[in-house]
């Protein structure tokens, strides 16, 4: 099995957990849910349980070193061995002696489905990238229009530049060229960084950005609701690609004695530090253009190109290499998506590699067509719950399938597995900090997901409160 440099390891995380989670979702998801109370419940999840859950996941494929069923059969054999047993890469084999638990990692059937919707939004980068960078909004009704055609009418190119994410993504994953990305990682993610600082500079000396602030960080109780805590934490997995068997793949890929807790932490802080400044700039454009921080899905498109047009004549270029690299950052994560069910379709049905990219694509490519299919205004097909059928796979995948994956990995990483295994592995943490990480796998972690997902159902948050009145 090729490995995974240890930068490349890291940056391949990066680009998967990165995406559109934090520069697209995360913004409109806190301007959704009233800025502050989000973002703090958003940073206390992610710094208190994220590293740690992100880690579980790695190790979990890390050591296994197979599919996302097949892993948690083969790493109970390994339990069953002395914990100092070298560990050899495993093909499918394995799993077989013993019972099989590959019933265990059913959620990795949400990664087909965030790609169905995700690469459509990727699709509306492409467009953004190729169309609307020379032709860019002057004012806010403008950008509304413009984000309106291509996603509420376009048909034809919707579909066209949807088709286009599917078929790079299908290229790059059924002829085995991630190598490659590793490469482009070094330059493209730099790059992004880049125009993200430079854009946050501009953004800084706008007077709006003191607003955009406060929207951001200034925290209300009484905003506190059972959505916001939910969505917060939805935010949590989907821009850490948890519980799915994107990041356990990757782990696969890296070395035996790579130091997951370190790849764990440069992970979560990068995608904090995007998510904020994503969130900063965009809020403050949002605010000096005169628009509305709920503006829903639009908002990353509605802002940025309103920025870039008031840069002048350098704006056309700079929207350019925002586009591309976000445009390369988000494929970085319809890869990681795909390549879960690839390596499923490969190990337990005897698909080749190409074979299964295609027949996995077709199956996205149907779904997402009937993604702008529902979002088309002269279709007028009905709501399913109240929501599109973007929203339903949204809600489904972040809010349930997620949560309830990674509870699964965490249940057995801190349960089934021998603690004597669990810190053979991971030579790298202090006692302490081992102590700790156990402990957040096992009680802490677990106990958030479980009360998030009941508050679901039940107002955990309104009877707190009623009890305080």
């Amino acid at each position: 099995m090729n490995n995974f440099s240890k930068i490349g390891f890291v940056l391949a995380t990066l680009g998967s957990s990165i995406g559109l989670g934090h520069i697209w979702r995360f913004p409109y998801m806190a301007g959704e849910n009233g800025g502050g109370a989000f973002v703090i419940f958003y940073l206390i999840l992610a710094i208190l349980i994220g590293a740690s859950m992100l880690m579980a996941e790695m190790l979990l494929g890390n050591k296994a070193r197979s599919n996302p069923l097949d892993n948690f059969t083969i790493l109970n054999n390994l339990n069953k061995l002395p914990p100092n047993t070298p560990i050899q890469d495993h093909n499918t084999t394995d799993s077989k002696s013993g019972s099989s638990l590959m019933w265990l990692g059913f959620s990795t059937i949400a990664a087909p489905l965030i790609l169905s919707f995700y690469a459509v939004v990727m699709g509306w980068i492409m467009y953004y990238l190729f169309y609307v960078s020379f032709h860019l909004p002057t004012n806010i009704n403008e950008a509304d229009v413009i984000f309106n055609e291509i996603t509420s009418h376009s048909l034809f190119w919707q579909s066209v530049c949807f088709f286009g994410v599917i078929a790079i993504t299908g290229i790059i994953v059924g002829f085995g060229v991630k190598r490659g990305i590793e490469s482009l990682n070094l330059i493209l993610m730099p790059l992004l960084f880049i125009i993200f600082v430079g854009l946050l500079v501009y953004a800084m000396n706008l007077p709006e950005f003191s607003k955009a602030w406060a929207f951001m960080f200034h925290f209300e109780p009484s905003n506190i609701t059972t959505k916001t805590i939910i969505e917060s934490l939805g935010q949590v997995f989907f821009s850490l690609s948890l519980g799915v068997g994107t990041i356990a793949v990757y782990a696969a890929s890296a070395k035996q004695n790579e130091n997951l807790f370190q790849s764990s932490v440069w992970v979560v802080v990068s995608g904090i530090v995007v998510s904020l400044v994503a969130g900063l700039m965009i809020f403050t454009f949002i605010y000096h253009f005169k628009g509305v921080p709920s503006d829903g899905v639009g908002l990353l498109f509605k802002s940025l190109p309103l920025a870039f047009n008031a840069l002048g004549g350098s704006g056309a270029i700079i929207s350019m290499f925002f586009f591309v690299a976000v445009l390369f950052a988000g494929i970085t994560s319809t890869v990681s998506m795909l390549e879960p069910g690839v390596s499923i379709l490969r190990d337990k049905c005897g698909f080749s590699q190409i074979k299964a990219t295609f027949v996995l694509s077709l199956a996205i490519l149907v779904l997402g067509f009937l993604v702008i299919l529902w979002a088309n205004a002269e279709m007028e097909l009905p709501l399913i719950f109240g929501q599109p059928l973007f929203g339903v796979l949204d809600s489904i995948t972040s809010s349930f399938l997620m949560p309830i994956g990674m509870l699964i990995i965490l249940t057995f990483v801190g349960w089934k597995m021998r603690v004597s295994h669990l810190r053979a592995w991971t030579p790298y943490l202090p006692q302490w900090l081992f102590i700790g990480w156990l402990w957040i796998l096992r009680i802490v972690a677990p106990a958030i997901i479980l009360i998030v997902l009941a508050s679901k159902y039940f107002d955990i948050v309104g009877f707190i409160n009623g009890l305080l009145a």
